[in-house]
């Protein structure tokens, strides 16, 4: 009996273990690789979404539509023709009253002409200095350094309004000087002097000196570019658009 139970059980051991032995075995769950592919695959794809958004985000434009370095680009200089063209004006204003008084008015013949007495007149007065006589003379060396002076003074506020490109206001400051200037310095070299002709009085009181259009501009232009200069502050704030 004993010998009889041992065998079914060793038996069924055998079996159990040749069984066993001859199936296939299960495979494994792929569980854990299975994860990390699929949470690759999420970043990749979360990645290239986030690339193709960026890359199908427009840049941003400025008002003008200019879009990455040129919208950063400095804008082009402010261009010279307010200057120029004042200038060209007060030397042509300048030029052609002198031209009436001395030639067809024929004021150095006459000296005086009453306008609006004693307000305003015409006064002939031929100036060898500049603005009230100052630094007149004689000599004819003392001509061409007052030629020279004004020459210099031109150039010199020329390449300053040039480096500083400034607005409108400035400009027309700087055209108003120049214009003036150069007016004067024609007169030198046409007549050896400057014709100034304007004369304003008060009743109680007569004033002893004359002027022209070109001195009236000189002293505009001056006054213009102290409250205005090109280098300044506020030359600096017109420059914004």
């Amino acid at each position: 009996m004993a010998e009889d139970s041992d065998k079914p059980a060793g038996g069924a051991t055998g079996t159990g273990r040749k069984a066993a032995a001859d199936a296939p075995a299960k495979p494994r769950k792929a569980a854990t690789p299975k994860a990390k592919p699929a949470t690759k695959s999420a970043a990749k794809t979360a990645g290239g979404g986030a690339g193709r958004r960026a890359a199908a985000k427009p840049a941003t434009k400025n008002p003008r539509g200019k879009t990455g370095a040129a919208a950063k680009a400095p804008a082009a200089p402010v261009s010279l023709r307010v200057m120029l063209w004042v200038a060209g004006a007060v030397l042509l204003l300048d030029q052609i009253s002198k031209y009436v008084v001395v030639h067809l008015l024929r004021l150095d013949r006459v000296r005086e002409i009453d306008l609006f007495p004693p307000f305003l007149n015409l006064r002939m007065a031929w100036n060898q200095g500049v603005n009230f006589g100052l630094f007149s003379s004689s000599q004819e060396i003392m001509r061409w350094v007052l030629i020279a002076v004004a020459l210099g003074v031109c150039l010199w506020v020329v390449v300053w309004v040039w480096r500083s490109r400034p607005r409108a206001f400035a400009q027309a400051a700087a055209g108003l000087l120049v214009g003036g200037a150069i007016g004067n310095v024609i007169d030198r070299l046409t007549y050896g002097a400057v014709a100034d002709f304007l004369n304003m009085s008060l009743p109680a009181w007569r004033n002893p000196y004359s002027f022209n259009v070109a001195d009236i501009a000189i002293f505009a232009g001056a006054f213009g570019l102290i409250l205005w200069p090109p280098g300044g502050k506020a030359g600096a704030a017109d420059k914004n658009p």
